[in-house]
């Protein structure tokens, strides 16, 4: 598992190669100059080979329409409006019904804070499990924050990567921890900071994952849903689950809607229920999380203001970079189709403009190139000096590969202190 998760192919580079016209004989392209003015050399490359330069033309030769950099946009709060229909329309965002009933499985205290477990029912799937962590003996209506679980390449877990219970922990998520967040459940420690901490399970992992046993027989690969916890079956899911991805992506698109759209509705559940709390102050409300969780960063924080501070973490880089440098380093739980026409991908979380945002990268990171983090991080910069709000956003590089280690937990906690501390 260990090399499984750390195993990244490297990278390769920028793309360049086109045909300025005309019709090539066999002929001529056999002859060594015609060899020569159309050879691709190792930096020319993308990895959809000739087709790159193309398909990224598609949408580099000018500012996306709806990108607040265009001159044409004057007013923030009347572009922010049709950039936000926009956005949801691409998006397809489902109905996925009113504010379900929460069950409360359990509570208990353990080393200084309070513990829930509890669950919510949804239209559709099985219930989705969460955990809300606060300050044990603190009355009052406090902060909170509404924490998301990373990707990882393991959808057997979701909770469990970011918190830690006092109860007997899977020995894959002491690894999972100490690989990604330098051995912190960085979730416990913002509850300790005095905050209110809601973790959801996403869409296709944890409880919310796709069983065996709910899909043909012909599709599981031979596998069961038999001992889910020892770490062979885990292995075995996980490896079944990633492949199954491009097939959830696309029976998403065939219902009319996408995978970053299924996390912000079901995102957007959690949220309302951490803010129906009477512990929680609504007014002091961010979100965060690193890599798959920096994902839905981008789509709650962008998408729905109720986030009042928002720290994006390993997730922030181009449209341009997905095309022609890492959308194999991906899965498919980014991608919506058109809206890069429209708004590149940082400019989707600077839509919360001129709340608080805060960007957190790793500059070896492997599943970007640094030059593209870096025009992302000009292009929130844009954003936000153009809207008058230059001091509420911020980004920071941070040496090493992915991850969010306790370097970056410290800025993070100290931003969200910040703003959401009075």
């Amino acid at each position: 598992m260990k090399k499984q998760r750390r195993d990244f192919i490297k990278t390769a580079g920028l793309a360049g190669f086109g045909l300025a016209g005309g019709v090539i004989s066999p002929q001529t392209f056999a002859s060594s100059s015609a060899i020569n003015d159309f050879a691709m050399t190792k930096s020319d490359l993308s990895i959809v080979g000739p087709y790159g330069p193309w398909a990224n033309g598609l949408i580099s030769k000018e500012l996306p329409s709806l990108s607040f950099r265009n001159e044409r946009f004057k007013a923030l709060d009347s572009w922010k409006k049709e950039a936000m229909e926009v956005a949801k329309e691409r998006l397809g965002i489902p109905d996925i019904g009113p504010l379900p009933e929460v069950t409360i499985h359990d509570t208990y205290v353990n080393d200084g804070l309070h513990f829930e477990e509890i669950s919510w029912q949804l239209p559709y799937g099985n219930p989705t499990k969460a955990l809300v962590i606060k300050p044990a003996g603190v009355k009052g209506k406090l902060p909170a924050i509404l924490a998301f679980h990373d990707h990882g390449g393991n959808k057997y877990f979701g909770v469990r990567k970011i918190t830690r219970t006092g109860k007997e922990q899977h020995p894959l998520m002491v690894e999972h921890q100490d690989h990604y967040y330098e051995g912190k459940a960085w979730a416990n420690e913002m509850a300790k900071r005095g905050y209110v901490v809601i973790v959801p399970d996403s869409f296709t992992f944890a409880s919310r994952r796709v069983l065996l046993e709910e899909v043909p027989e012909n599709r599981r690969g031979g596998l069961t849903d038999e001992n889910p916890e020892k770490e062979e079956n885990i292995a075995a899911y996980n490896k079944w689950a990633s492949d199954h991805e491009h097939i959830m992506a696309k029976s998403l698109f065939c219902g009319g809607t996408s995978w970053p759209a299924v996390f912000f509705a079901e995102d957007q559940i959690a949220l309302e229920i951490l803010l129906a709390r009477k512990d929680v102050d609504p007014d002091r409300v961010g979100c965060g999380g690193l890599s798959g969780g920096g994902l839905r960063t981008v789509m709650m924080g962008g998408l729905d203001h109720r986030i009042k501070c928002a720290v994006c973490v390993g997730f922030m880089s181009t449209w341009t970079d997905f095309l022609l440098n890492r959308a194999y380093t991906h899965t498919w739980m980014a991608y919506v189709p058109r809206l890069p026409n429209e708004l590149d991908f940082p400019e989707i979380l600077g839509l919360r403009v001129p709340l608080p945002t805060l960007v957190l990268n790793d500059s070896e990171d492997q599943l970007y190139t640094l030059p593209e983090m870096q025009k992302a991080d000009k292009i929130l910069e844009a954003v936000f000096d153009k809207a008058g709000a230059k001091e509420n956003y911020k980004a920071s590089y941070y040496p090493g590969p992915h991850k969010f280690d306790q370097a970056m937990q410290k800025e993070a906690f100290e931003w969200w202190d910040q703003w959401l501390k009075i």
